[in-house]
C-alpha cells in the first residue's frame, strides 16, 4: 500500500541513520545477545533532535542485530561508508521482475546491493538463523547462499515492510541469455506461459535438461570448487531444515554477446564502458568457489566480470552467475502438509 518511492525513501533514511549511529559505538566481538537485539528509531516528519525532516508521512525504522549484521558486512569486505554510498546516496532501482513469493526487489543504483521485501514469517526464521549463520561464515567465508547485510522493517501507516539486503548475483551490466531456477526436482518443473512471455523469463528443472541435454562443462578445477561449495552449503542448509531453497544459474553465452554486439554495431555506437567490477568481497559467483580475497585490488580478470567460465556443447564460452536462493522458507507445519498431499495424490 506504501507508495514505492516513500518506501524508498524511508528505507534509505532508516539505513543511514542507523549505520551512521553504529559507528559510533566501538568494534567488538559478536556475543549470543547482539543477535536478539531489535534497535527502532521514530522519523516524525517535521524531523526531530536524533533524526531530519522528510516529505514522507511519519514512519518508524526498526534494525535487527545491528551489531551481528555490521560483523557480516565486515567479514565479506563491506565498508560502512561504502554500505551507505551504495544504498543511500542514488534513488534505488525498483526491479519490474519479482520473483514468484510476490515480493518487491530493489537494486541499488551501483549493482551491488539487492534489496527485498519479506514476510514477517521469514524475517523472523532469518533472526533464528543468524547465530548458526554466523557460525557457519566463520569457517567458510567462501559460500554460495544469500549474503545477509541488514534486516529493516519500516512501520508506517500500522503496515510492517519488512526488508532484507542482500548481495547481488546478476549484475545488470552483464546480460544474461538464459537463467534456470533449479531444484533437483521434475515434478512440475516447468516454467509457466506467463513466465515465457517475460523479456527475461526463469526457466526451471525441466527447461534446463531440454535446453542443455549435454550439460554445462567446466574446467575440473572450477567443477571441483562448484561442487564442494554446494556440498557444504547444502549440509549447513540440511542442519537449519531449510528445503525449499533453489539454485539460480544464470548464463552469459560471450560468444553470442559478440555475435549480438556485431550486430548491434552496424546500426548504433558501441557502449565501450566497462562494467565496474563488484566492490564487496566474495560478492560474485567466482570469488564464492574460490575465495581469493582481493583485500587491495579487484582479482577479476577483464573479460570474466564476476562469473564462473563454462562451456556448452557447441563449445561457446559462457560465463555462469550461480547462487543458492530462497533460503528463508523453513520446512515447518505447511510445508510438511504440502509434502503429505503430494504423496497421497503422486507417489510419494
Amino acid at each position: 500500500q506504501t507508495t514505492s518511492s516513500a518506501l524508498k525513501g524511508a528505507i534509505q533514511l532508516g539505513i543511514t541513520h542507523t549505520v551512521g549511529s553504529l559507528s559510533t559505538k566501538p568494534e567488538r566481538d559478536v556475543l549470543m545477545q547482539d543477535f536478539y537485539v531489535v534497535e527502532s528509531i521514530f522519523f516524525p516528519s517535521e524531523g526531530s533532535n536524533l533524526t531530519p525532516a522528510h516529505h514522507y508521512n511519519d514512519f518508524r525504522f526498526k534494525t535487527y542485530a545491528p551489531v551481528a549484521f555490521r560483523y557480516f558486512r565486515e567479514l565479506f569486505g563491506i565498508r560502512p561508508d561504502d554500505y551507505l554510498y551504495s544504498l543511500c546516496n542514488e534513488p534505488l532501482i525498483e526491479l519490474s521482475n519479482s520473483g514468484a513469493s510476490g515480493s518487491l526487489f530493489y537494486v541499488s543504483s551501483d549493482d551491488e546491493f539487492i534489496i527485498k521485501t519479506v514476510q514477517h514469517k521469514e524475517a523472523e526464521f532469518l533472526q533464528k538463523l543468524l547465530p548458526g549463520y554466523y557460525m557457519n561464515l566463520n569457517q567458510n567465508p567462501r559460500t554460495l547462499l544469500p549474503k545477509f547485510y541488514g534486516l529493516y522493517c519500516v512501520q508506517a501507516g500500522g503496515k510492517n515492510i519488512r526488508i532484507v539486503v542482500m548481495n547481488n548475483l546478476l549484475p545488470r551490466s552483464v546480460r544474461m541469455h538464459l537463467k534456470y531456477d533449479l531444484k533437483g526436482s521434475t515434478y512440475k518443473r516447468r516454467a509457466s506461459q506467463k513466465e515465457r512471455e517475460k523479456v527475461f523469463p526463469t526457466y526451471k528443472d525441466l527447461d534446463f535438461m531440454q535446453d542443455i541435454p549435454d550439460g554445462l562443462f567446466l574446467d575440473s578445477d572450477m567443477y571441483n570448487a562448484l561442487c564442494k561449495t554446494l556440498q557444504r552449503d547444502c549440509l549447513v542448509l540440511q542442519s537449519f531444515k531449510i528445503m525449499d531453497y533453489s539454485l539460480l544459474v544464470a548464463i552469459h553465452n560471450l560468444d553470442l554477446a559478440q555475435r549480438e554486439q556485431a550486430l548491434a554495431a552496424g546500426s548504433c555506437p558501441a557502449d565501450t564502458r566497462r562494467p565496474a567490477a563488484q566492490k564487496a568481497l566474495y560478492s560474485t559467483a567466482m570469488e564464492s568457489i574460490q575465495g581469493e580475497a582481493r583485500r587491495g585490488g579487484t582479482i577479476e580478470t577483464d573479460d570474466q566480470m564476476g562469473g564462473i567460465p563454462a562451456r556448452n556443447a557447441k563449445g561457446e564460452r559462457l560465463l555462469l552467475y550461480i547462487g543458492i536462493i530462497d533460503v528463508l522458507q523453513s520446512y515447518r507445519f505447511v510445508k510438511k502438509l504440502e509434502h503429505s498431499w503430494k504423496a497421497l495424490v503422486h507417489d510419494g
